[in-house]
């Protein structure tokens, strides 16, 4: 017996709705490199201004990416950029803030 196949609309990755939304993936990723930027580097004591920059960049995309989502699956990875993010930008902070040894 033959079924109908069908056709998938939605080209992006992280929709469930069956529509593309290009600003929340390329929110969701942005967060995601800033995030694993930000907890890279702030295992070393020396990068604290990369960590907390890349850190509080992150945060806050991430929380406007976590305003603009539509489905699940674009949240939970900003959920996990967020906490990178912010890892990252805390450590960076009790390493040196964001402008430590710059200003001052």
């Amino acid at each position: 017996m033959a079924h109908a196949m069908r056709r998938r609309s939605s080209v992006s990755l992280f929709a469930t709705d069956g529509k593309a939304h290009p600003l929340q993936d390329s929110l969701v990723a942005v967060t995601l490199v800033l995030g694993a930027v930000a907890f890279v580097t702030a295992m070393f004591h020396n990068l604290h201004l990369i960590s907390s920059w890349a850190g509080l960049i992150g945060i806050l995309t991430g929380a406007y990416g976590q305003y603009v989502s539509v489905t699940t699956r674009e949240r939970f990875p900003l959920i996990v950029g967020l906490g990178a993010s912010a890892i990252g930008f805390f450590l960076g902070m009790a390493h040196g803030g964001l402008f430590g040894g710059v200003l001052g």
